[in-house]
């Protein structure tokens, strides 16, 4: 047996010194009697008293109350096995993390909405496994893939440009991190998914023959594309996050980045998946969320867990009976008087 709030137990305490107080009471009433009748003049009156109906009204109350007592601290008795299995899919999300994504032709910026749209995909989950890989002129991996939303939002919130020591973007990095993950974890018949976020600035050497290989292994790969055709300058803030300037080039012209719709299309073409575009602060991932339901789930985990069933119930319905005794027991008899 468990309980569920056993600190309720704690007023059982009390139960002693209600009949205490209750026997406490009687001997002051019985004291007060001798002292202004005598005994047959009691007798007399206390004729169709009946001494045991009173206990019992008693003891029906104080037990009624023990009940009450046990039942409010939520008594489980017993084991109901049950078997949970974890199904779903592997989706490794890849996250640009180069300054370009900074610049806010989509508001507030390319990576704060990259990073909304991924916490978005996080509370659409239940039970598949999800990791995050960062990336620039190198790629890490962020999370490692897992079942742990709340971990993973946590390693999604710090992600911020500042933390690449590589400028750039190098696709073929991040899809090689990809496939050491999915290389790492057991596939067990679940579909293998690649979200890859970022503007299409890729900076970094071919990345055909990698993007291959990750097809070869069955992963689908869908790509996000964040930022505008007309693009706009990247900003610099400093430690206050005050903006102090855009990034310029060697020439000092103001450097402005494009979001390369056709890269990120190819990549999700030749990866079988699809290509989403965001342009502006309104477009979201929604029909990817779609995709997702079409894919293959496969087993993660199968585990038995034992449950206590509340037993509660039964004690607040003996209590119940108790306590209607207990108002409603007789404590006076009518007796014949003999003439």
């Amino acid at each position: 047996m468990i309980w569920e709030n056993s600190s309720y137990l704690w007023f059982l305490l009390l139960l002693p010194v209600l009949y205490a107080l209750y026997y406490w009471f009687r001997l002051q009433q019985r004291k007060k009697r001798e002292k202004l009748f005598d005994d047959r003049l009691i007798n007399q009156l206390r004729k169709n008293f009946w001494s045991t109906g009173d206990k019992v009204r008693m003891f029906s109350i104080l037990a009624a109350l023990l009940f009450f007592i046990i039942a409010l601290a939520g008594p489980k008795i017993g084991t109901e096995v049950r078997e949970i299995q974890r199904s779903g899919l592997n989706i490794m999300v890849a996250l640009d993390l180069s300054r370009s994504m900074n610049a806010e032709d989509v508001r507030p910026s390319r990576l704060d909405k990259a990073k909304f749209e991924v916490n978005r995909l996080v509370n659409r989950l239940a039970g598949d496994r999800i990791g995050l890989i960062v990336f620039s002129g190198e790629a890490y991996v962020q999370a490692p893939i897992t079942t742990d939303y709340s971990a993973l939002r946590l390693f999604l919130d710090v992600a911020n440009t500042d933390q690449m020591p590589v400028p750039g973007s190098n696709f073929q990095s991040a899809m090689e991190r990809a496939i050491e993950v999915f290389d790492s974890v057991e596939r067990q018949n679940a579909s293998n998914v690649l979200l890859f976020i970022g503007d299409g600035e890729n900076h970094g050497p071919d990345y055909d023959e990698t993007l291959d290989q990750l097809t070869e292994r069955g992963v689908t790969v869908f790509t996000v594309g964040i930022g505008t055709t007309e693009g706009g300058p990247i900003p610099i803030y400093d430690e206050q996050g005050r903006m102090t300037g855009y990034h310029r080039d060697r020439q000092s012209n103001t450097v402005t980045t494009r979001l390369e719709e056709n890269t990120m299309r190819r990549i999700a073409n030749s990866g079988g998946g699809e290509f989403y575009a965001i342009r502006s602060g309104s477009d979201n991932i929604e029909p990817f969320f779609a995709r997702l339901d079409e894919l293959e789930r496969g087993e993660f985990s199968s585990q038995e867990y034992a449950d206590y069933e509340n037993r509660y119930q039964i004690l607040l319905m003996i209590g119940l009976i108790l306590f209607v005794i207990g108002l409603f027991f007789p404590d006076h008899l009518n007796r014949n008087s003999d003439n």
